[in-house]
């Protein structure tokens, strides 16, 4: 039995799919997947029955939920009432009345055909499996990068959607300094397996489930239908995001350092719509699930919304639902996602910020052949020398030389593994497992390669190791095939770790869309975080977007601690703008760059009025939001945004153009005084060659005269 809804072909109307979004050209479609099966969500977020055999269709009614304040539940509920009956459907197994107005129902080709021509209807799409940003593992990193932040984020909810959580883990106990309670937060804690009601407190403050889209006869028999996490993704972007400060990390018996979290008092609200499958490669959250715990999120009043997983294309359902989010006034963060799953940058709607991962800062390995010919990856070996063998090459009697390669459990001849430097590749088992078959068959160190591109990590293995990307490996290997009695070395790399810089595999921005993305890139290389203790040490690393997403939502939940007077838009302007350029990438890879790892001390931000976006939306003038980032085409010479100053005392800010090597591009007024709450706006105009294809970029650099930078990238698309 598949884990993954079956996607619907050819129920989905071409009617609403290629408007344009923004001015860009690129037709981001208003309506392209349609939500999963589902069932009626209960006021506790449990799901209320059995998921229906057929897939569900996701229907999105025009205009907005109750969060924008434009109509009560049981109008929109009315709305879709009539819908159903026109096609005689059925009770849908999911609603939504707040994030935004509209169903998941399981519907024929028949019964969509017909919806399609009803008006009032948004957008029509079939529900869809949506990989998570990135991939957990039961190991830990060599000394915990703590954040030495003891407070911070006090009094704020962040609401999460992922697998779940493990409320167990000491980055969630309820400890001395946690600071004020939420104010307005009436999240729920649905029980399940292994998950009562005293599972949520002060800290962990909400949970709920959602798996009618998924499945729950889909999943596998290790999971908890329940808040609980399994696959520990939810628990490590929570605890990246929000875990205690000063909490001892400790592995395999060894004090591996201190551990804290972005914003160690802020809250966590778990909505749990991820979920295992019986093969790990069907892991995922369905679209229905998704957009049911973002409908919930919202009804109970989260301040920051974090998903860590794969966005889709378009303004679809689920960006829909973000928008809602959006006019909610809740600061709504997505990851990028990997280049390998998709041309671009997801979640392209200006009302998401989209997070893309930084590397460069994780402990590195290097391996050395004679000759002097060496490669660099993840690890921290220490000093040692051998002779290497390909995995595919020391098989067990009896096992297939694809199966000893991944390093399987017992795939490997002790006899020809012995003492030697073990050349593994990815996939089959997990990481730190292949260490440990290595240590079983009693060699002596590993060297762990990617199959195809993506990261590497700096894992707490069994064996000294060294993970490299799928390129390196590929050389490495063949070298070993044609040397298999040299002595090769690893060592760990002396000094500063590398230059820091956007991950290849850290998906760019779209130079058409209508705004420029990633938002900002954070660390996403081999971060630490909680992990159930299921799963074996309680610590792991993971490295990706999601990881690097969790770090912009912990900075958001620090600017709303200091002042929960502030907009969405503007906390999502003053954590984006605190950002700064990483060498050689373009901000269509790294937006504006690295954010830090405190709180911003600038005082200038560009607002967005909450009802903007949808009036935008409408009249594909994306592109003219007073958005933290310009992105012009060729035919576009000028721009205009609005900054305000959003400090305590009148101040002088002053702006030059930095970093564009083929335009001139001239800011006016030059410089501008604002008292408290006062707003200026100022014009930006390009001038210069317009060659297609080529993209030239910088950044307006604003000043405070009290210290403060505000960094606004551009992306010049000519």
């Amino acid at each position: 039995m598949t884990s993954r809804p079956a996607e619907r072909t050819g129920a989905v109307p071409a009617r609403r799919v290629g408007r344009m979004l923004g001015t860009g050209a690129l037709a981001l479609a208003l309506g392209v997947p349609t939500l999963a099966a589902a069932t009626t969500a209960r006021a506790d977020g449990a799901p209320s029955g059995p998921a229906p055999a057929q897939p569900l269709t996701l229907v999105t009614l025009q205009g907005a939920g109750t969060a924008a304040g434009r109509a009560d539940a049981p109008e929109l509920l009315a709305r879709q009432d009539a819908a159903l009956a026109a096609i005689g459907a059925g009770e849908p197994v999911y609603r939504w009345t707040t994030a935004l107005n509209g169903f998941a129902a399981p519907l024929t080709e028949e019964q969509v055909a017909v919806l399609d021509d009803q008006p009032g209807i948004a957008a029509i799409e079939a529900d869809t499996v949506r990989p998570l940003a990135a991939r957990p593992a039961s190991a830990a990193v060599d000394g915990a990068a703590a954040s030495p932040r003891l407070r911070g984020g006090a009094g704020v909810v962040i609401g999460v959607v992922d697998s779940g959580i493990a409320p167990q883990s000491p980055a969630f106990a309820v400890v001395p300094g946690l600071g004020a309670d939420p104010q307005g937060f009436a999240g729920t804690c649905a029980e399940g397996e292994g998950w009562t009601a005293e599972d949520c407190t002060r800290k962990v403050v909400g949970a709920r489930w959602f798996v009618d889209g998924f499945g729950a006869d889909r999943v596998r028999s290790s999971e908890a239908l329940s808040p609980l996490d399994v696959l520990g993704h939810g628990t490590q972007v929570s605890s990246v995001a929000a875990g205690n400060a000063g909490v001892s990390v400790r592995v395999d018996g060894r004090d591996a350092g201190r551990f804290g979290g972005v914003a160690p008092q802020a809250r966590i609200a778990a909505y749990k719509a991820c979920w295992g499958a019986p093969d790990p490669a069907d892991d995922g959250c369905s679209t229905a699930d998704v957009v049911s715990a973002v409908d919930a999120a919202v009804a109970d009043g989260v301040d920051v919304l974090t998903l860590a997983l794969a966005g889709g294309e378009g303004v679809d359902t689920l960006q829909r639902a973000l928008l809602g989010a959006a006019e909610a006034d809740v600061v709504v963060m997505g990851a990028a996602g990997s280049a390998a799953d998709a041309s671009y940058a997801a979640h392209a709607s200006p009302w998401v910020t989209t997070v893309g991962a930084a590397v460069g800062r994780m402990s590195r390995g290097r391996i050395t052949v004679p000759g002097g010919q060496s490669w660099t990856g993840g690890g921290r070996p220490v000093g040692v020398r051998g002779r290497a063998v390909r995995a595919q090459d020391a098989a067990a009697p009896g096992v297939p030389r694809r199966v000893a390669a991944q390093c399987r459990q017992g795939a490997l001849d002790s006899r020809r593994v012995a003492d030697r430097i073990v050349i593994c590749r990815r996939g089959g088992i997990g990481r730190i497992d292949k260490s440990e078959s290595v240590a079983q068959a009693g060699g002596r160190a590993m060297v762990l390669v990617n199959q195809r591109p993506g990261g590497v990590t700096a894992d707490f293995h069994t064996v000294p190791t060294v993970h490299l990307a799928a390129d390196a490996g590929r050389r490495l290997s063949r070298w070993v095939a044609r040397h298999p009695a040299a002595r090769l070395r690893m060592a760990r790399v002396e000094g500063e770790p590398g230059t820091r810089r956007t991950a290849p595999w850290s998906a760019p921005g779209d130079p058409r869309g209508a705004a420029l993305k990633p938002d900002a890139v954070a660390d996403g290389d081999a971060v630490l975080g909680a992990v159930p203790d299921s799963l074996g040490r309680g610590w792991g690393v993971f490295s990706g977007s999601s990881a690097a997403t969790a770090h912009a939502s912990g900075l958001a939940a620090l600017v709303l601690g200091e002042d929960p007077d502030r907009s969405a838009a503007v906390v999502r302007s003053l954590v984006v703008t605190s950002a700064r350029p990483v060498p050689g990438s373009s901000s269509l890879e790294q937006g504006s760059g690295a954010l830090p790892g405190r709180a911003p001390t600038a005082h200038l931000a560009l607002d967005v009025d909450p009802a903007a976006w949808r009036r935008a939306l409408r009249t594909h003038t994306l592109a003219d939001l007073n958005t933290s980032s310009l992105l012009l085409s060729a035919r576009q010479t000028t721009a205009v945004r609005r900054v305000t100053n959003i400090g305590r005392r009148a101040e002088y800010f002053s702006v030059t153009a930095r970093g564009f090597t083929s335009h001139r591009v001239s800011v006016r007024p030059l410089a501008v005084r604002l008292a408290p709450g006062q707003s200026a706006s100022f014009t930006v105009t390009v001038s210069g060659p317009r060659s297609p294809g080529r993209l030239d970029d910088g950044q307006l650099v604003w000043l405070g005269a009290r210290g403060g930078v505000t960094r606004v990238p551009v992306a010049l698309t000519r």
